[in-house]
Parts: structure tokens; C-alpha cells; sequence
């Protein structure tokens, strides 16, 4: 009874159209009004609790850094070195898209930064060269979602937070996965466009890809930065973010000199906005997770998945399933914020690594991005290319089922995920 309260006063405030964060707080009220414990002094207290956190300190310092380098030049670079190096290729602008989207996922760790950026600079240019608009589209979105993987990941932290989870092992161990995403989007685009016949543009001559790369190598060494100091324990996931703001800060004003002082207000307001949003998301799904601890609705939901606890591969399966199928209506942090507390149990009970866990959960929830009809990326991506949300969406099939098929491949076989992350973490 107490999990059809919760569940179904949060459906039915999302149905009337209420903002998430608020239906998040009345499913709260409803399930404290059920429990005859009514007391709004705990909900603020428990709202306020709820963002006060330092791990999620990085949540807005990685914001703003996407912000920065989107508006810095760096993002610029990324994809003028990628298409220096593959732009050549048959289908070439497909492929540097990937390329660029994977950096760019190593910069920011945010799915709509990344996504609106490769729309903007790409989609004009692959149209232009005569390939599909929508399959264009398509790629682009799909190639957004690997920001949330690719450390440094908003995902991750939000995750970590709300599982209790290092965030440095998760960071460490999501690398590999984020790469054999983006293999698995080169290997569609390369099946997709194997009967065009668009001529590519010339081969960019050496002089040209090492000025492109001394161009682009303030911005590749970010991530570089970010990924050694997490290894060798310089500083936390918190500190890195604020590495990250302060480098893209110095390097877009100092050394590529394309962000004004004048501009700085613009993109500190609008790094405050977005990071507003997500932190009173956050906040109110941390009452709700308190309540879900107080009802024990965990251990009601272990009940129900105890015959699948004894096999943890068809659990894993299963709770993939799950996700994606909540991805289909609701935005990635709110699921990740909705479900870690209930499904952590299970995934404990079933002796499954939460590192392994956390890694293959945001990886679902990213695609879920992209997964119609919510599919907050793809509003992006067809906002940014000025194209219809129907064709954008019709893009995207073909890329999100090789997306879908990796995962449950590494459902298959963990060792893709764990093996790698052992060795990274040491």
C-alpha cells in the first residue's frame, strides 16, 4: 500500500503536469500524510539537508565549466581537430561528430552542453556535404548522451551522492564504457552511410592537423588534468570540477582570448540557472529518499525481486529493462535520484559491485536522453538545428539500438566494465 502511494501520487502530480521537483515534494506529503507523521518542519529540514552536500558542489562547477568552453573556443577546437584528423574519411563528418562528442564528454560531463554545441557547429556542415538531415540529427543526439558516461560525469557524482559510492571509482571505471558507446555509434554510422556517395573533403595535409592540434591542446589537456589528479589522489571529484571552471575560466580569457569580461555575467547567470534547477531537483528528491527509508519500501521491493537475486546477471537484466522503461517519461536525474535508493538494496542483497552498478545505471539513464517521447536531448538537438522533433526522433533509432545492444553486452559480460576499472583505479 505504501509503495502504491508513493508511485501513484507522483504519477498523477507529473500527470497534471506539475514540475518534477514539486511532484517529487507531494508524493513526499502524501506518503508522510499516510504514515500519519505530517510534519512540514522535517520536509524543510530534510529539503535543505538535501543540497547541502560537498560532493555536489561539483554539480555546478562542471556547469559552468561547459558553459565556459562552449562559449570559450574550446568546444570550437575540439571539432576542428577532429575534423583535421578524420574529416577526410568516407562519411568522415559522422565520424568526427563521435570523435568530437567523446572530448567534448571528457570537458563538460553534460548530455544538453554537448549536444546543443555539436548541433550548432555540425548539423549545418553534414547537411550541407548531403547527408540526411535527420540521420544527421540522430547521430549528433546519440552522440550527446555519452557525456554523462565519459568522466567527468554530472551523472556519476548525482549517483554517487545519492548511493554513497566513491565517485572517483566511478569516474575511473565509466572511461571504457563511455569508449565502447562511441565505438558502437562508429560502427552504425559506418553500416548507415556505406552506400553514399558524398565526397568527402581533402585530406588535411600534416602541417594542417598539428596546427590543429597545437590549437586544440590548451583544451585536451583538461581532461588530462582532471583524470591524473583523480588517480594519483591530487584532489577529490569536488576539487576537480572547480579545477575544471578555473582552467576553462583562465584558458578562454588569457590564452584563446574569445570569452570578454563583459560576457562573463552571461555565462555565470546562465551556468546559475541551470545548475538552480538541477540542485532543487536534487534537494526534493532527497526528502523523498528519506521517506523511502523511513517506509522501507527497500525491503518490499527486495521481496518482490527475490526470486531474480540468486542470478545477478538476469536481475541486472531485468533492472535494465526497468530503466528504460522509466526513461521513456522522465528526465535522467530524477530517475537516478528516485531509483538508487530502492534499487541499491537489491543490488547489495544480489552481491553486485555498486561500482559496476552505478557505471551501467547511468549509462541506461543517458540513453534514456534520447528515448522518445520525453527525450530532453533530442528537444535540443531539434531546437539548436531548427528541425522537427518527429524527424530528429526517427534519426536517432538506428544509433540508440546500437547504444541498447552495447549495454546489455556488458550486462552479458561485467568484465567489460569491472576489468578495466580495476586496472585504472590500481
Amino acid at each position: 500500500m505504501t509503495l502504491t502511494i508513493f508511485m501513484g501520487s507522483l504519477l498523477a502530480a507529473m500527470a497534471i503536469g506539475m514540475p518534477i521537483a514539486f511532484a517529487l515534494l507531494a508524493s513526499g506529503v502524501a506518503l508522510m500524510w499516510h504514515m500519519d507523521m505530517l510534519d512540514f518542519q522535517i520536509l524543510a529540514q530534510n529539503l535543505i539537508g538535501g543540497a547541502d552536500s560537498f560532493p555536489l558542489l561539483a554539480v555546478p562547477f562542471f556547469m559552468l565549466a561547459g558553459e565556459l568552453m562552449n562559449t570559450g573556443g574550446l568546444s570550437r577546437r575540439i571539432v576542428n581537430l577532429a575534423l583535421a584528423l578524420v574529416g577526410h574519411i568516407r562519411g568522415g563528418l559522422g565520424y568526427v561528430t563521435i570523435m568530437a562528442g567523446c572530448l567534448l564528454s571528457a570537458l563538460s560531463g553534460s548530455a544538453v552542453a554537448d549536444a546543443a554545441a555539436l548541433t550548432a557547429l555540425l548539423l549545418p556542415m553534414m547537411i550541407r556535404a548531403g547527408h540526411k538531415g535527420d540521420r544527421s540529427a540522430g547521430l549528433i543526439a546519440a552522440t550527446g548522451v555519452v557525456g554523462p558516461v565519459i568522466p567527468p560525469s554530472i551523472g556519476l557524482v548525482i549517483f554517487g551522492v545519492a548511493a554513497n559510492v566513491s565517485i572517483s571509482k566511478l569516474f575511473l571505471a565509466a572511461i571504457v564504457p563511455g569508449l565502447l558507446i562511441g565505438g558502437a555509434l562508429w560502427v552504425t554510422w559506418a553500416w548507415l552511410v556505406r552506400g553514399e556517395h558524398i565526397q568527402p573533403p581533402p585530406r588535411k595535409s600534416r602541417e594542417e592537423v598539428l596546427r590543429a592540434l597545437r590549437d586544440a591542446s590548451w583544451a585536451l589537456l583538461l581532461p588530462v588534468i582532471i583524470l591524473v589528479g583523480l588517480r594519483m589522489g591530487v584532489f577529490t571529484p569536488t576539487e576537480a570540477a572547480v579545477v575544471a571552471a578555473v582552467y576553462a575560466l583562465f584558458v578562454s580569457t588569457v590564452i584563446y582570448r574569445e570569452l570578454k569580461f563583459p560576457q562573463l555575467l552571461d555565462v555565470f547567470v546562465a551556468a546559475a540557472k541551470t545548475s538552480a534547477v538541477v540542485m532543487f531537483l536534487i534537494a526534493a528528491a532527497m526528502v523523498s529518499a528519506w521517506l523511502i527509508t523511513v517506509a522501507d519500501l527497500p525491503s518490499k521491493v527486495v521481496v518482490l525481486l527475490e526470486p531474480l537475486i540468486a542470478n545477478p546477471m538476469l536481475l541486472m537484466a531485468a533492472i535494465m529493462v526497468l530503466v528504460m522503461v522509466v526513461g521513456t517519461a522522465m528526465d535522467m536525474t530524477p530517475t537516478v535520484l528516485i531509483l538508487t535508493p530502492v534499487l541499491m538494496p537489491v543490488v547489495q542483497a544480489a552481491g553486485i559491485d555498486p561500482v559496476y552498478f552505478g557505471v551501467m545505471f547511468i549509462i541506461n539513464n543517458s540513453i534514456g536522453l534520447v528515448t522518445p517521447p520525453v527525450g530532453t536531448v533530442l528537444n535540443v538537438v531539434a531546437g539548436v538545428g531548427r528541425m522537427r522533433l518527429d524527424d530528429v526522433t526517427r534519426g536517432v533509432l538506428p544509433f540508440m539500438g546500437a547504444q541498447f545492444a552495447m549495454m546489455f553486452l556488458m550486462v552479458l559480460f561485467p568484465a567489460l566494465v569491472t576489468v578495466p576499472a580495476r586496472w585504472l583505479a590500481g
